[in-house]
């Protein structure tokens, strides 16, 4: 399976040598990542090696966001029913994972059927997809009480993948909107449910 290590110096409870500290640097360096077996022969600790690509999926009735684009807040993206999806970029995320998390949402069956279960995916209710970058996702609450998120991709990777989300996404999907990355976005959205689902992909 692919992988990713913690950033190197992001987390006080994982040391990381100067051996892990080069697989990360191959590990940034490899668009589809590198596997357990050759990480664990390099040096890395399983403490070094995290989950992969996280998103905060939310059931909709309706959706939109705002930016203000120097005129004032004007709406960027707006579905109806479907699915609002909140992507996280972290260290060492790669394009595979990105389209294995896109394959992965669509086919989601978290909408309810005529008989009220969880049955149908946003492709079965012709639902929107609403994607918008969120690399709070990447919060460490582990150590006092303001959130560490040094997990968080940098900007260009962040960028990159965040862009892979939604271009997959449009692929496969006829109804896409999307946020604008890195700005102040001001979110709407009627939680449907309420059903809101982590999703992390290994």
């Amino acid at each position: 399976r692919l992988v990713r290590l913690t950033a190197a110096g992001s987390d006080p409870a994982v040391k990381v040598s100067a051996k892990q500290r080069d697989a990360l640097d191959l590990l940034a360096a490899s668009p589809d990542g590198i596997t357990t077996p050759e990480l664990t022969k390099r040096g890395v600790s399983a403490d070094a090696i995290s989950r992969l690509v996280k998103a905060g999926l939310v059931a909709v009735s309706q959706a939109r966001v705002e930016v203000d684009l120097g005129q004032g807040l004007e709406v960027v993206g707006q579905i109806d029913a479907g699915l609002l999806v909140l992507v996280c970029a972290e260290h060492g995320d790669t394009t595979a994972q990105v389209h294995k998390l896109v394959d992965k949402l669509i086919k989601l069956r978290i909408f309810g059927d005529e008989a009220g279960k969880m049955n149908l995916s946003v492709q079965d209710i012709a639902g929107g997809l609403l994607i918008v970058s969120q690399f709070t996702l990447a919060a460490d609450c582990s150590a006092g009480n303001r959130p560490s998120f040094t997990a968080a991709a940098g900007p260009e990777l962040g960028r990159t993948l965040y862009d892979a989300v939604v271009d997959r996404a449009r692929t496969l999907h006829p109804i896409v909107a999307s946020g604008i990355f890195g700005a102040d976005m001001k979110l709407h959205l009627v939680n449907d449910g309420p059903v809101t689902i982590p999703l992390t992909l290994r």
